[in-house]
């Protein structure tokens, strides 16, 4: 758990990491849009090779990535068994009951799960190279015409940016609590699927306890400093865009044309 790198920001100097949040966020969402229009072969060579360039331009390791994609891994599995065992079409290699396997099967397991996994991994991309703060405020400018609405925009800003600061401090205290109850002969790993449950339902208690802790602790320092409302408030670091965003937007625009080009009709 303490391996997981969901919120977790990892300074560099590349290019992806000087690129603005904003169009990093525009640009992970639409590729996530477009990779849908991917439908052979020749189409998911091309984003995946976009998606190792995106990594490479991130000078990190790739076992960071790798660490992203893990913990998704077994549900990433099941759905592309399900399709692989349960979407019978074209020739059939091998049938029981209600299960088979065939050629449309197989193929569209293999793009369900390379889609699943380019997906997540350009995903870990934008969280790694971006500071949760830069994130919330990419999001409050991306929600900003929702303020017309009287959508409380800058509180659900303050939100995420909370809630993505503290996702690691969660796992981390999740980790020192299972190492405590480690050291009192507690035993997480052996067992049943019900016996394993029922061994982390004491962990929950304190997990719950000190997050509360943590949240009291939080909003009292936010009152003691006079904190009222993030409407209207200035930025110690404001978003601007760059040449590195143009980049980003060329690189986008390339991979839709070459997809639109390869694309099977």
């Amino acid at each position: 758990m303490s391996k997981i790198i969901i919120g977790r920001y990892i300074p560099s100097d590349s290019i992806i990491h000087r690129m603005d949040p904003r169009g990093k966020i525009i640009a992970t969402f639409l590729f996530i849009f477009v990779i849908f229009l991917a439908n052979n072969w020749q189409s998911y060579l091309i984003v995946t090779f976009f998606t190792l360039l995106s990594i490479y331009f991130t000078k990190l390791k790739v076992k960071m990535f790798w660490d992203g994609v893990k913990p998704l891994l077994g549900l990433i599995l099941f759905t592309s068994l399900l399709q692989l065992f349960f979407a019978p079409s074209g020739k059939i290699y091998w049938q029981w009951w209600i299960f088979s396997i065939s050629t449309m099967g197989t193929v569209n397991a293999i793009y369900i799960f390379l889609r699943f996994s380019l997906i997540i991994l350009i995903s870990t991309v934008m969280t790694l190279t971006t500071m949760p703060l830069e994130i919330a405020a990419a999001f409050e400018w991306i929600m900003s015409p929702l303020k017309i609405f009287k959508v409380p925009v800058a509180e659900i800003s303050l939100i995420m940016s909370i809630a993505l600061r503290f996702v690691p401090t969660l796992f981390d205290q999740t980790v020192k609590i299972m190492n405590a109850q480690r050291a009192r002969g507690a035993d997480f790993s052996s067992g049943n699927l019900i016996q394993r449950i029922k061994a982390i339902v004491p962990l929950l208690v304190p997990l719950f306890i000190n997050s509360l802790e943590v949240a009291i602790d939080l909003a009292t320092a936010m009152e003691s400093r006079g904190y009222r409302s993030s409407e209207g408030r200035t930025r110690y670091r404001t978003l601007a865009w760059s040449k590195y965003d143009l980049y980003n937007l060329g690189f986008f625009m390339t991979l839709t044309i070459l997809l639109m080009v390869f694309r099977r009709y």
